[in-house]
């Protein structure tokens, strides 16, 4: 079978991890308000509640949005740097 063609139709290993990722991305990016009202000592108490949110059960997977916003938010106001 030809590699172009097979490529047309099921995309290369990077647009279909690209496209997986696209609804973490989105959950971030909608987070970004919410994370940006917080105070340095609420945004600093996230890291708390991620940790208690883990040891009770829940995944990396599920709080990884979250996280990420928090992280984002951090160094935009630590470094001036938004990470995407």
């Amino acid at each position: 079978m030809d590699g172009g063609l097979f490529k047309k139709v099921f995309g290369t290993k990077n647009t279909r991890e690209l496209k997986r990722m696209q609804r973490t991305v989105a959950r971030v990016n909608a987070l970004e308000p919410s994370v940006r009202e917080l105070s340095d000592t609420d945004l600093k108490a996230r890291t708390a509640d991620f940790k208690s949110a883990l040891a009770s059960g829940a995944t990396i997977d599920a709080i990884l949005p979250e996280v990420f916003a928090a992280a984002r938010e951090a160094s935009r106001r630590a470094r001036d740097m938004r990470h995407f």
